[in-house]
């Protein structure tokens, strides 16, 4: 590929089995007011219409605005956008930004995140990320999505995600950042990719605007609750379990790449590990921390429950916040 313009935007479409909700997103992407990016699909092994459906989109661009990674092979959701992520960097784009095969995407979606990133100076990480319209399976409107409540950044991250995948947009400093990173088994790409901007004391663009349709329907891999009781109902359904090995194994995954991490990260990350070896009193005394908060009240009181009485010999802190402690 020849040198990328400064403004072009790698769109990177992981997809599986998606054939039922992928023309009308494919649709969004030509109607984009900011013309001048390249699709990057990889399919995960879809055995529906999605490859043909791509297929015949994908004939009627430019050669030069699709580059077709490797498909069939199954690694999931993570490993697929990663590999996107790493062939887009391998290029030289500006930009990058996760696609999902169900939603829409708004005309200004991209013209609005390569305008925040105005101000990030080069080589500083950047991502940004906005509100979405959350609507049913036939795009009737439900909602927008919550307004942050507090700002985003470090440690705050580790308690919860709030850079949804299909709005967030990356630079090329982020993008070689997370590219050249290991994600953990169990954290989705969106989440790591803020966690691994947030940890570098990279710049957070949050857009108060909604720029995607994002569709809530029974085959989302992770969906928007519509309301403040939903979104806690939902978190205590799920129970601690997977919530706590999601987060240790992001802890150790941080710890083990002291590469990514601002000195104040690393510090961070030490104190919060070590509180999940100890008892009550130290967790409580980890809970101290001012960004350990989640964006709501009782989102945050669920949090320091979860995190105060998770079992100190949990499989998870075994494999991996001793051996990254050990490390560290």
């Amino acid at each position: 590929m020849s040198t990328p313009a400064p403004m072009r935007v790698a769109i990177l479409l992981s997809t599986f089995n998606g054939a039922r909700f992928l023309g009308p997103q494919l649709h969004s992407l030509l109607g984009q007011t900011h013309r001048d990016w390249v699709l990057y699909w990889r399919d995960d092994g879809s055995t529906d219409g999605t490859v043909p459906l791509m297929q015949a989109f994908l004939a009627r661009l430019p050669p030069s605005q699709a580059v077709v990674l490797e498909a069939g092979e199954r690694v999931g959701l993570t490993e697929s956008f990663l590999r996107l992520l790493r062939a887009a960097t391998r290029d030289g784009l500006p930009f990058a930004a996760f696609a999902d095969q169900d939603d829409l995407w708004l005309p200004e979606k991209l013209a609005r995140a390569v305008a925040a990133f105005e101000p990030v100076r080069p080589g500083v990480l950047g991502l940004y990320f906005a509100r979405q319209v959350l609507v049913d399976a036939d795009l009737r409107r439900i909602a927008i999505s919550f307004p942050l409540r507090r700002p985003p950044g470090f440690p705050t991250a580790l308690t919860q995600n709030v850079a949804t995948g299909c709005t967030v947009v990356m630079n090329r400093a982020a993008m070689e950042t997370v590219a050249a990173s290991r994600a953990p088994a169990a954290c989705l790409h969106d989440w790591w990719s803020y966690l691994v901007v947030a940890a570098g004391g990279g710049v957070l663009l949050a857009d108060p605007e909604p720029v995607v349709l994002y569709r809530q329907h029974t085959g989302n891999v992770v969906g928007a609750p519509t309301s403040l009781l939903r979104r806690g109902v939902a978190a205590l359904r799920r129970g601690p379990a997977a919530f706590m090995r999601i987060f240790r194994q992001n802890v150790a995954a941080l710890i083990d790449q002291p590469a990514l991490l601002t000195p104040a990260a690393r510090a961070d990350l030490l104190s919060v590990a070590q509180a999940l070896q100890g008892g009550h009193l130290a967790r409580l005394r980890a809970l101290r921390h001012p960004g350990l908060r989640r964006q709501t009240w009782a989102e945050t009181l669920v949090f320091q429950l979860w995190f105060v009485l998770a079992p100190r010999d949990d499989a998870a802190s075994d494999q991996t916040v001793r051996p990254a402690l050990r490390r560290s």
